[in-house]
């Protein structure tokens, strides 16, 4: 008799169940976008694309202005170097009132660096001095290292390439090479720092 009421319970459930449902589901269209929302694009959704450096071909200096000199080198032998470093990256000069592809700008400085050597100097000492029974002499060898720190002087260039389209920074770079006494030796070292910093341009 319960497993009969139990059967009928689950029956009348069943039926309840398959009723009408009160909640009937509605689609709406969704409203139309605004008119400027077919002009505008959201940089910010998209990754930006890698940079073509094969397009940038000619340059210019930045403002029109060859690289500042100082002191120790004048401005010609830096706008040389820099020259001569973006030659051999297929990069020419304009020197006419055609827009170039890159506009340049380079800085030269004199600094001074701190060097730590280290050097080990061997010594005898500890034990006691004279000989055993066997003849042999007696002693501790040892090593003291020895720390000496001295200045020298660098020659730091800083490199910065501009797109002369967007005015965005396309590329940076600085490095440093032990300046020289005299001045040939110092248009040497230029060129040196200058092509430490323009080794990794086109960037892979």
């Amino acid at each position: 008799m319960k497993a009969q009421s139990g059967l009928l319970l689950i029956c009348l459930g069943l039926a309840a169940c398959q009723g009408s449902n009160p909640y009937v589901a509605q689609s709406r269209p969704l409203p139309p976008a605004p008119p400027q929302a077919a002009k505008t694009f959201d940089r910010s959704a998209y990754p930006a694309p890698p940079r073509d450096y094969g397009r940038y071909r000619s340059w210019a200096w930045l403002n029109g202005q060859l690289p500042p000199g100082t002191a120790w080198a004048d401005s010609a032998q830096v706008a040389e170097a820099v020259s001569n470093a973006l030659d051999q990256r297929g990069l020419r000069p304009l020197h006419d009132n055609r827009p170039a592809d890159l506009l340049v700008s380079a800085r030269l400085s004199l600094q001074t660096r701190l060097r730590q050597v280290h050097d080990d100097y061997g010594y005898y000492g500890g034990g006691y001095g004279g000989y055993d029974r066997y003849g042999r002499g007696v002693g501790m060898y040892n090593s003291v290292p020895v720390v000496r720190t001295y200045s020298e002087q660098v020659v730091v260039v800083q490199v910065d390439l501009f797109d002369a389209g967007t005015g965005q920074p396309v590329w940076s770079a600085s490095a440093e090479t032990g300046a020289k006494g005299n001045q040939i030796d110092g248009t040497d070292a230029i060129r040196e720092a200058v092509e430490k910093a323009m080794s990794a341009y086109p960037p892979s």
